[in-house]
């Protein structure tokens, strides 16, 4: 791949540095519920198929779990303290459906919490985006009806949506209904790696999806006939996608697989809410599948003509979460030998050896597939408002390092190339970083960190340090972009200065700990057996008198 002369010479263009800056802009970091938020048990919550699935001992890394995790159910005022300071303009952070269930709400503390986080950040001049749905479904619901395999999904995701929009809504103007439904439907119901854990091949995902899509639908039609007047706010969807780029771009079989890459991920949901049915690509090369192996129909559920109306037009605004990019080549997968998602796309992916890599084996540094990525949005899709709901790099590492210059690379290089996707006339309005704080990631547990602050997992309190990232988006905030040359590079040996301090401070931790351990178990056992033997020495006393 990389010794095509055409890739270099794209490579090369495409890493140039725009200076310039974006206007009417909002600046954000986010977050979801079950990744941050701890107190799994607490104030009458239910149990998630998160809080299930994480519990089965080898389900996720060194079977870690979202117990506890960063405590952000008692740290409010701390994350918002880090949020203010930061400048952010949005919040990004979802509402866990289990502490609120279809029936109602279980506990004055729970309407509490959001209410108090939602009011904080408004008094902090922050702008909160609520997503409804981040992956954290009752468990109840999983093994009663199946979870989104059942098309009941779709009327009880409708009643929490409309509980949300009662006890909320006159402040929240920003809606996400789902938080990258790739991931639920394909991980899991197909390849059985995220909770609900199974593993229907060639049939789960698809099911999911349309249950998904239907839900997502009747959410966005609730609020336009009920809240929309009253509220005046706006429901969008969350949508992840990789960009997929041919390994030969002169060779047509590899231009089409690329497509088939993108459409089979972004366009399954994002053509039918913008135009009314599944990608024409999807349909065929499933359809045809399903035909070879002597099915009646294809495994790709279908619209009627009624639904395709209600399905589409129900954005207001997209969200786009993007990570990295693949290259994309053909390759045919025998109907014969079984069927899943991956082999109804015939296509294979690979990733150049040079792509910056910081130790996610998924996750590599390729910026220009953001351009081109959001650029394709806009032709597909007419246009539409986009709010980037997620963009950041993680690293796989142990040691406690905040200096972080490979997160600020990876900053600069994806915002430049959605600053220059904006200039080509993409209508991006708003960025959130990925993430504000490290995180339990699902499967990988807590060997992954995607934060701008770095929480010591191992500490009761759960504290939070700053890496050098911190400054660095910061900067991008105030500046509002990429003001000058000679300023962006002062920017990161500024922020690289910063971390030092905190290095020392997150170096003093272990004493931090062992203190904390004298304080909450050493003193008040010594008390304890103080108390005990003052006792017995009173009653000897007492004895030898009479």
């Amino acid at each position: 791949i990389t010794d095509m002369p055409q890739l270099r010479m794209l490579w090369k263009l495409a890493t140039l540095m725009y200076i310039h800056t974006f206007s009417g802009f909002s600046w954000g970091a986010g977050s979801s519920a079950y990744q941050t938020e701890g107190a799994w048990d607490k104030d009458g919550k239910g149990k998630s198929i998160w809080d299930v699935f994480s519990h089965k001992r080898g389900k996720i890394h060194l079977n870690d779990t979202g117990d506890s995790s960063c405590e952000g159910y008692y740290k409010i005022k701390d994350d918002i303290a880090l949020m203010k300071d930061m400048k952010l303009n949005h919040y990004l952070f979802s509402i866990s459906w289990p502490r609120i269930l279809p029936s109602g709400i279980k506990s004055n503390s729970i309407i509490m919490h959001y209410n108090n986080l939602i009011n904080m950040l408004l008094e902090n001049r922050i702008t909160p985006i609520v997503t409804l749905y981040h992956w954290d479904q009752s468990q109840v619901l999983e093994e009663k009806y199946g979870g989104w395999q059942n098309s009941s999904m779709v009327n009880f995701f409708n009643d929490f949506a409309n509980l949300c929009f009662e006890r909320f809504g006159n402040r929240v103007k920003y809606w996400i209904t789902f938080n990258n439904p790739w991931s639920v439907a394909v991980e899991g119901y197909e390849t059985g790696e995220h909770a609900p854990g199974l593993k229907m091949r060639g049939t789960g995902a698809y099911n999911a999806a349309h249950n998904i899509i239907m839900a997502h639908a009747k959410v966005w039609h609730t609020y336009d006939a009920k809240w929309r007047n009253k509220q005046k706010g706006m429901v969008g969807i969350s949508l992840s996608a990789d960009w997929g780029e041919p390994v030969d771009i002169t060779n047509q079989r590899d231009i089409e697989a690329a497509e088939r890459y993108v459409q089979f991920y972004l366009g399954w949901f994002a053509t039918p809410l913008f135009h009314g049915d599944y990608p024409q690509i999807m349909k065929d090369y499933i359809g045809r599948k399903s035909a070879q192996q002597g099915l009646s129909s294809s495994r790709l559920p279908t619209f009627s003509p009624q639904e395709k109306s209600y399905v589409r037009g129900t954005c207001d605004f997209l969200g786009i979460s993007h990570f990295t990019t693949r290259y994309i080549t053909q390759k045919n997968f025998p109907s014969n030998r079984g069927s899943s998602y991956f082999t109804d796309r015939d296509l294979a992916e690979l990733v150049d050896p040079q792509w910056p890599d910081p130790g996610s084996e998924w996750l590599y540094s390729v910026p220009w597939g953001f351009r081109r990525l959001l650029s394709f949005v806009k032709t597909q899709y007419g246009d539409p408002v986009i709010y980037v709901t997620g963009n950041g790099v993680s690293e796989k590492m142990i040691c406690t390092e905040l200096c972080d210059d490979w997160r600020m690379q990876y900053l600069r290089d994806y915002i430049n190339e959605m600053l220059k996707a904006v200039k080509d006339g993409v209508n991006v309005k708003g960025y959130t970083a990925w993430s504000l704080l490290d995180k339990f990631e699902w499967d990988e547990g807590y060997s992954e960190r995607f934060g701008l602050y770095y929480v010591d997992f191992g500490s009761k309190n759960k504290p939070r340090y700053p890496k050098a990232s911190v400054q660095y988006y910061k900067r991008i905030i105030s500046s509002n972009g990429f003001p000058n040359q000679r300023e962006i590079e002062s920017w990161k040996r500024k922020a690289l200065e910063t971390c030092t301090s905190s290095n020392q401070l997150l170096a003093a931790d272990p004493l931090i700990r062992h203190m904390e351990m004298v304080t909450e178990i050493v003193v008040p056992t010594v008390c304890t057996l103080c108390i005990l033997l003052s006792a017995v020495f009173i009653m000897f006393l007492l004895r030898t008198r009479i």
